[in-house]
């Protein structure tokens, strides 16, 4: 048999992308080296965070599966930065680490046209430049049309503990060689990159009255817009203390035995998640660092210490461990440990997450250099939505910057490349006012219809809340506030100043003491929660927002103007040399992506833009 794809690796990225084939109609295979840890949460037991949360709205969006599992899996769940701009709000789930998994499991189990395999991937199979399939360790081969290498951490990878190095992948599973030994000859620029994962210790051994209680939200909040997905699960507390002058000496007297200062790890780590002891060196000014305290499990005795993320050796964890208030008798169950792994350098990769270099070959997650199982998850969506595509012989799904977090994530990685573990952040989007939590549906939905993602009665809903708003703005856009009795009492009790004549709905909603509530005072209808919320930022934001959009249009004809396939940069005149090298090197498909690259200057993309228009002028002149 050959498969239409071949999904490598159960991680995040592995799951959204076997999940989209198939639902797109594909037979798909996904192979992983065991089933039961599909899904796995190696590290931080959460989902969602800045940025990310919104990711994670994208993915339902788009019709992924994140969002829906996630849902069922939380046991608890945090609006961030609820009382600033929308701009910045996110969601945050608690993950239950147990049961995310064989949620993720039984939904791969029901789905039509995958298979699952329980066997580790030695290489792949290609002919001329082209993927056809893969071949098992036992040296079956498997033919398939397209592959998606999905490995996260586990090529070559390398545990560190102190100036001890196991070859091992996360949680002691078996790490793989061959796939990342191939890409190498194939000339694939082959990145060594690091993480790392803090000690877990005993429930019943902290005492929770040395820290700060840290609870979640009491309102309903999914990341899902099908809200059938929210269970009242079990609410769970995190909580807040820090560590000690006595801790940072401890890491101060130990650095050499550190894996990350001894020499030992050859990768490089992740700049916005640093190790302990780098925080300790980094901002020697700094008394203390937070310290987070997690749950990981229901089902299991374990806390996760957020924060405390170190490769120094068991016994010294053991003495910093006890010097954090709260934890002076804390039991460690697994010690920290940092994580080393290869990548490719995804400057290496078309937009679509296709390889340059072998055709019908796609990567996505950590392999691509990033961290965090919402990015992983993003890309390994987009991934299969455009190998599927391809399949199909159709135009492939790229997502702009203004249109969406993760057109953000995959532009940046395949334009600018990585040098550490890549990190999604409010500050990378030019355009986050646009990418909101509240309107990822409106930003996406459309799309994954029109990809066959998202079925025909949620799409509808869609469409039914966009009427809904429309009609509300509507309502809210001619409706007068006379200057009553009655109102100017109420507006007295809001906080508001009174009214002397009659103004529009829209324009008192701007005022910034009046919100939502507001509107259901006086236009007395009934819609749900979020088209109010909805209504709220359309007005109240309405002339930054029309002001991001025309800044995002100003892009948007530049990400127009292709750039063809075989253009020749040493035929450029005037653009410098460090450009055209860039140039050569990423071979941008459009002058937008052109003008995100690192070296290459405005006056370089004027440059260009003349070149091909006397290039079409000249061919026009030939015909």
């Amino acid at each position: 048999m050959i498969y239409d794809v071949i999904v490598v690796g159960g991680g995040h990225a592995g799951i959204e992308a076997a999940l989209a084939t198939a639902r797109m109609n594909k037979n798909t295979l996904l192979v992983t080296g065991n089933l039961n840890k599909v899904a796995s949460l190696p590290c931080n037991p959460s989902i969602g965070g800045p940025a990310k949360g919104i990711v994670v709205r994208e993915i339902d969006a788009l019709g992924g599966q994140m969002a829906k599992s996630a849902d069922k899996g939380q046991i608890q769940m945090k609006m961030l930065n609820a009382s600033k701009g929308p701009a910045v709000r996110a969601l945050r789930a608690q993950i239950d680490k147990l049961k995310y998994p064989k949620i993720m499991l039984e939904v791969l189990k029901e789905t039509k046209h995958l298979e699952l395999k329980e066997a580790l991937v030695n290489h792949l199979k290609i002919d001329d430049h082209k993927v056809t399939g893969v071949v098992l360790e036992d040296g079956t081969v498997i033919q398939a049309k397209t592959v998606i290498i999905t490995t996260g951490t586990y090529l070559n990878s390398h545990i560190l503990i102190g100036k001890k190095k196991t070859s091992s992948g996360p949680q002691n599973e078996p790490t793989t060689f061959g796939i990342s030994k191939q890409l190498k000859d194939l000339g694939f620029e082959v990145i060594r990159l690091k993480t790392g994962t803090p000690p877990r210790v005993k429930r019943d051994s902290i005492n929770y009255l040395k820290t700060t209680i840290q609870p979640g939200d009491g309102k309903s909040y999914t990341f899902s817009f099908d809200k059938k997905y929210y269970e009242d699960n079990p609410h769970e507390f995190c909580y807040l203390t820090h560590t000690s002058n006595e801790t940072h000496e401890i890491i101060n007297q130990h650095l050499g035995e550190s894996a990350m200062y001894s020499g030992v790890v050859e990768g490089v780590g992740p700049r916005y998640c640093p190790s302990i002891e780098d925080k300790v060196v980094r901002f020697n000014d700094k008394d203390r660092h937070q310290i987070f305290i997690e749950p990981e499990s229901l089902e299991i005795d374990e806390m996760y210490i957020q924060g405390f993320s170190t490769s120094l050796p068991e016994y010294v964890q053991e003495e910093m461990i006890r010097t954090i208030p709260g934890l002076e008798n804390a039991e460690i169950v697994r010690y920290a440990y940092a994580i080393e792994y290869d990548a490719i350098n995804p400057i290496q990769l078309f937009p679509t997450l296709e390889t340059k270099m072998i055709d019908n070959l796609f990567c996505a997650g950590q392999i691509n250099g990033t961290s965090g199982y919402e990015e992983a998850a993003g890309q390994g969506l987009m991934a299969g939505i455009n190998a599927a595509l391809k399949l199909e012989g159709k135009e492939p799904l790229i997502l702009q910057r203004h249109e969406a977090y993760i057109g953000v994530l995959i532009d940046d990685l395949v334009t600018k490349g990585v040098l550490d573990p890549y990190r999604l952040l409010t500050s990378r989007a030019e355009h986050r006012l646009l990418l909101r939590h509240d309107n990822a549906d409106f930003r996406l939905r459309d799309y994954g219809y029109q990809v066959g993602l998202v079925n025909q009665d949620d799409y509808q809903k869609y469409l039914d809340k966009k009427n809904d708003l429309e009609s509300l703005y509507e309502q809210a856009s001619t409706f007068k506030v006379m200057p009553t009795k009655e109102n100017n009492a109420y507006l007295n009790e809001r906080g508001s100043a009174t009214l002397y004549e009659a103004i529009w709905l829209t324009d008192l909603l701007k005022r910034p003491e009046i919100n939502k509530d507001d509107i259901k005072y006086f236009l007395n209808h009934e819609f749900d929660e979020e088209i109010y919320e909805q209504l709220e930022i359309k007005i109240k934001y309405e002339g930054y927002i029309q002001k991001a959009m025309r800044e995002a249009e100003k892009m948007i004809r530049l990400e127009h103007k292709k750039i063809p396939d075989d253009i020749k940069y040493q035929n450029i005149k005037n653009i410098s040399s460090e450009s055209r090298e860039k140039l050569e090197k990423i071979r941008p498909k459009t002058l937008g992506q052109a003008s995100r690259i690192s070296g290459v200057n405005p006056a370089d993309i004027s440059l260009i833009l003349i070149y091909l228009e006397s290039e079409n002028y000249n061919k026009n002149v030939q015909r």
